[in-house]
């Protein structure tokens, strides 16, 4: 699983290796052989805990995409999220809607990296792990951070995302 030059990488994945890059980030983009669409595909793939799987899911909030980093062990409770974050009704936006939102596809979607800042939330579980990893443009691509780090590379807020 070592990191993969630059120019192997996916074009979505170089979009991301690049906003890390410039954002002084260490961890690299790393390409896995199986697939981690899910957290617990890239649990197994990563040979961590699924919490530490850092799920990158895009929500329609107010008629706006917005960006919810969660932990892998654990469901976004939408009602209660919304209120903790004070927007309206949180859905989960349609494939269309996460393509048209991050330019990337369902099951790959990274933190960073998409045509526009998206409003985040950083689910405040993901700090219980000293390592976190996220998808990194598509759903073999993955790289290293922490929570501090998303916080920083997203602009976003740290609230429960549980019940």
């Amino acid at each position: 699983m070592a990191p993969q030059e630059g120019t192997s990488l996916p074009a979505r994945s170089k979009e991301v290796a690049r906003v890390l890059a410039e954002a002084g980030i260490e961890g690299r983009v790393r390409e896995l052989a199986a697939s981690a669409r899910t957290a617990a595909e890239a649990a197994e793939a990563l040979g961590c805990e699924v919490g530490a799987i850092a799920n990158s899911l895009v929500f329609i909030s107010d008629d706006e995409p917005v960006l919810v980093l969660t932990s892998g062990r654990h469901k976004v409770d939408t009602t209660a999220l919304a209120d903790r974050w004070g927007r309206g009704k949180l859905r989960r936006a349609t494939p269309e809607q996460v393509r048209e939102a991050t330019g990337q596809a369902i099951g790959g979607v990274a933190p960073v990296g998409h045509p526009r800042t998206l409003p985040t939330v950083v689910d405040a579980a993901l700090g219980d792990y000293p390592r976190l990893w996220a998808a990194a443009g598509t759903p073999h691509t993955v790289f290293p951070t922490t929570a501090g780090e998303l916080l920083r590379l997203t602009g976003g807020l740290v609230l429960p995302v549980g019940p």
